[in-house]
């Protein structure tokens, strides 16, 4: 296995894991703060964005460079 293989899976993996570990954080903020689930909902959809632009960025990126 080369280097970049190994550091393109480890990113695969750790970035999953830390976007996981980051929904459970929202989660429990939720939680803790006795938002309900309407309130936890919104937490979700307006924290989540965040991940989900850095996903879609990482996407476009890889469509781009596919294309070359």
């Amino acid at each position: 296995m080369s280097e970049e293989q190994f550091t393109n899976i480890s990113m695969a993996v750790c970035l999953t894991g830390l976007i996981v570990f980051m929904g459970f954080i929202i989660w429990d903020l939720g939680k803790k703060s006795g938002a309900g689930k309407t309130g936890t909902a919104i937490l979700f959809m307006v924290l989540g964005v965040g991940v989900l632009g850095f996903v879609f960025k990482n996407l476009l990126v890889e469509l781009f460079l596919l294309k070359r």
